[in-house]
């Protein structure tokens, strides 16, 4: 009885964490967007892409159990600071964070582990502490951001790359 029990915990996982990872690819117009926004405001867009997978995990009607919503889990606060009026319209969504995004790695002057500890606590902390802030969830939150930065780095980097041998 605890066989089939293991491999069904098994495949729900594995179909949980395939529906993550494809939301993007299911939604292009939320990449596209993203990016539109990225080279507009100059933030490469694989830090957005990672702030947005961190964030809501690309679902355009997320909404955290402290406020935040969309896409790039704006606050009320920085919605009003970016004159996002509707928090869930996906492009007000992204403009406005992807501004606020702009303009912390302006602040932070590019310092990337910075602006995302910025991003998701304010800069006031960060700005005071730098990288001596070890608050354990904005650690946390900078390393997972992290990896998916090197993972969105990675995926690019095989689409950019061609093959030996191909159209070569």
């Amino acid at each position: 009885m605890r066989r089939p029990f293991v491999l069904t915990f098994f495949v729900l996982a594995l179909a949980i964490r395939s529906t993550a990872e494809t939301r993007q690819a299911a939604n292009p117009e939320l990449k596209y967007y993203a990016d539109a926004y990225a080279d507009h405001y100059g933030v490469p867009r694989t830090l957005v892409h990672a702030i947005i997978a961190q964030e809501s995990n690309w679902n355009p009607h997320a909404l955290s159990n402290k406020g935040a919503a969309g896409l790039m889990q704006l606050m009320p606060a920085t919605a009003g600071t970016y004159r996002v009026r509707d928090r869930f319209s996906v492009t007000e969504n992204l403009s406005g964070g992807i501004q606020y995004l702009a303009d912390l790695m302006t602040e932070f002057r590019g310092e990337l582990r910075l602006t995302v500890a910025a991003y998701y606590c304010g800069s006031r902390h960060i700005a005071r502490r730098g990288l001596n802030y070890r608050n354990p969830d904005v650690v946390s939150y900078v390393e997972a951001v992290r990896d998916r930065y090197q993972l969105e780095l990675h995926e690019h980097a095989d689409r950019d790359i061609p093959m030996p041998g191909k159209g070569q």
